[in-house]
């Protein structure tokens, strides 16, 4: 069985938690062994010999798993982390292969006996849903259940008192508090704690939320929640108040935190690392030094302690107690030094910040794995509300950047250059990533900005000319791409940090993209990010799109000759004119597409949704349907070939005459 879970850490707190249940309910009916996936280096040729590998344990010997007096639950925490670390969904069902067959065998040899238990994300699976084993159960985590903060809030009733409690709900249930706060203290029980405190402590009102997007609610939040811990919850970490430039270095310390805790994988980071971080901050350094000859011990690490942060899962190591936060906090220091990027300099320099160390900072920030949508949203949220923002000159250093990537000038420098400094950097810290690694991710990130600041540029009247990317290298006067296959050749230099490298990094990030005339044909962007993209006159041929949300996209006059799009989400996409022979098209949404004089012939439509599409002069010719889903607004004026398709329904026919 596996158990699916969404973003966040939530899977792995269940499975510690499930864990010691099973420790203190069960045992020593069934023995429980809990398995990072993440730290298993390699899958080895059979399951047993990868547990005994990952356990490393004098227990495990060669018949370890052959004692019929002892059961073992193995739960193995993120099977998606199999894929971060490099691997390929291959590797993916290879392992749940392995796992399958470990059932069998110990479903059939009396001496076994035993059971497994994955946690992961679902997303990791939607290219193997076809090869999934028959014998692995799904389930999912489920939230709490509504009568939990309700006993939680009677607790904090009889420690605060009724009248608290009472002005607590009323905020929760007032219409201005964000529907994101209500949701998010049903599910996670360290939130519901936090807004409670800082609400009784009257830092957090239901007006700062006026009007507030779910983005800025959450930002508003954890603003008011650093400020908070650092100076109400945690003064006494210097037995003394803080002045507001020791809170800023504090604040320095956190985000620096945050930044090491994404660029280790997410989990945790070595204080190592943080320290590391830390030798070029003066007032970071001097808060610290002033602690240790307050406190005698070690003031980083109390320093950490005190703000949400706690002993990690190795020696050494911390980790925030609400991943959001960290996320936050990440975002927060990306914010800083961007907005440092844009700052005009002295005399005849443009930027203070120089081109040279620019570039550095990049690789610094960003050379280290995936943006995640969520730091993103942060970001792109602290970015707008800053009077210090520069949109266009950020998106002029970037878009320089960017480029200059594509060429390969950055790696193919000469050492020590700067995707090996920024390597160099990470293995010191204990992050085994390689050279072509961090430069692949360095430049993804930077595209990843680049796409943002193009929606935002083409949301704003004063910035919509201003702010325009393609990722193809800008059109000439006659609206051609100097280089069509720029980012096809990005795709396949990202398959570097695997398979699926392009579309698990900026496949997530593509709505509203401009990638007309791009040539694309054969890229695999599964499950990728494309609403309202204009890919008018790309050639997508042979195109791996399963899954991918294509709603209101203009794929005008484009190549999809064999496309693979089953389960795509075509809704309002403009298709008119576009070549779509062969394509696969299977269960994909095309509800109020503009199929226009597109051109079927020989498309497999079997289960497809084309309700409202307008496929007048539409060429059917040959295709393979049957299972169609349409009604009274479908048009099918003019269309062609139906005669010739296979398994046009009885419904239809009558419907067309046929």
């Amino acid at each position: 069985m596996f158990v699916q879970g969404g973003p966040g850490r939530g899977k792995s707190v269940f499975s510690r938690m499930f864990a010691d249940w099973v420790r203190e309910k069960i045992y020593p009916i069934w023995i429980p062994v809990l398995i990072r996936l993440r730290d298993i280096p390699k899958l080895q040729e059979s399951f047993p010999n990868t547990l005994r590998d990952a356990v490393s344990a004098k227990f495990a010997g060669d018949d370890w798993l052959k004692d019929r007096n002892t059961k073992y639950l193995f739960l193995l925490d993120g099977f998606d982390e199999l894929l971060m670390e490099g691997r390929t969904s291959g590797g993916l069902e290879q392992f749940l292969r392995q796992v399958s067959q470990f059932q069998r065998d110990s479903q059939r040899d009396k001496d076994m006996g035993h059971r497994v238990l994955i946690t992961g994300r679902k997303l990791a699976l939607q290219e193997i849903k076809e090869q999934m084993p028959d014998n692995l159960s799904r389930v999912r985590i489920e939230v709490m259940d509504s009568e939990r903060p309700q006993q939680w809030l009677g607790k904090w009733e009889a420690i605060f008192g009724r009248e608290k409690r009472e002005a607590f709900e009323a905020f929760l249930q007032d219409r201005r508090c964000p529907k994101l706060v209500q949701e998010k203290c049903g599910q996670e029980p360290l939130l519901l704690y936090l807004l409670a405190a800082m609400h009784r402590d009257r830092n957090l009102q239901v007006e700062d939320f006026e009007g507030a997007s779910s983005t800025v609610a959450k930002i508003k939040i954890y603003e008011q929640f650093l400020n908070w811990v650092l100076t109400k919850q945690r003064p006494e970490w210097l037995t003394r108040q803080l002045t507001e430039q020791e809170i800023d270095d504090l604040q320095r310390i956190l985000s620096e935190a945050g930044l090491c805790v994404v660029q280790s994988g997410g989990e945790f980071a070595s204080v190592k690392a943080i320290e590391f971080r830390l030798k070029q901050d003066e007032g970071a350094k001097a808060l610290l030094e002033e602690a240790q000859k307050r406190l005698g011990d070690d003031p980083l690490r109390n320093a950490l302690a005190a703000f949400y942060l706690q002993k990690g899962s190795s020696e050494g190591s911390v980790e925030f107690a609400h991943k959001s936060f960290g996320e936050f906090l990440c975002a927060d220091r990306l914010k800083e030094s961007i907005i440092e990027w844009t700052e005009l300099g002295k005399k005849r320099k443009r930027f203070n910040i120089q081109e040279e160390q620019l570039h550095w900072e990049i690789y610094d920030l960003l050379g280290y794995g995936a943006l995640t949508p969520e730091i993103v949203e942060y970001l792109m949220g602290l970015l707008t509300a800053s009077e210090e923002f520069c949109p266009v000159k950020l998106f002029e250093r970037l878009k320089d950047f960017y480029f200059r990537w594509c060429d390969g000038e950055f790696i193919d420098a000469p050492p020590e250059n700067l995707p090996q400094k920024k390597m160099r950097q990470l293995r010191e810290q204990g992050i085994e990533l390689g050279l072509r690694q961090v430069d692949v991710y360095a430049g993804l990130n930077v595209m990843i900005l680049l796409l943002e600041l193009h929606r935002y540029g083409q949301e704003r009247e004063d910035l919509k000319d201003a702010i325009v990317f393609y990722p193809c290298g800008e059109p000439n006067s006659e609206g051609k791409l100097d280089d069509p296959t720029l980012l096809f050749r990005i795709i396949g230099y990202s398959r570097c940090i695997g398979d699926l490298g392009f579309p698990n990094t900026v496949g997530q990030f593509l709505n509203g993209a401009d990638l007309r005339g791009a040539y694309l044909s054969g890229a695999v962007l599964s499950s990728a990010y494309l609403r309202g993209a204009d890919l008018s006159g790309a050639d997508l041929s042979s195109a791996y799109l399963r899954g991918a949300d294509l709603s209101r996209a203009v794929l005008r006059g484009a190549d999809l000759r064999g496309a693979y799009l089953s389960g795509a989400y075509l809704r309002g996409a403009d298709l008119s004119r576009a070549v779509l022979r062969g394509a696969y098209l299977s269960r994909a949404v095309l509800r109020g597409a503009d199929l226009r004089g597109a051109y079927l012939r020989g498309a497999y439509l079997r289960g497809a949704y084309l309700r409202g599409a307008d496929l007048s002069r539409a060429d059917l010719s040959n295709g393979i349907s049957g299972n169609i889903l349409w009604d009274a607004d479908t048009n099918w004026e003019n269309v062609l070939g139906l005669e010739t398709a296979v398994n046009v329904s009885e419904a239809l026919r009558q419907q067309l005459g046929l």
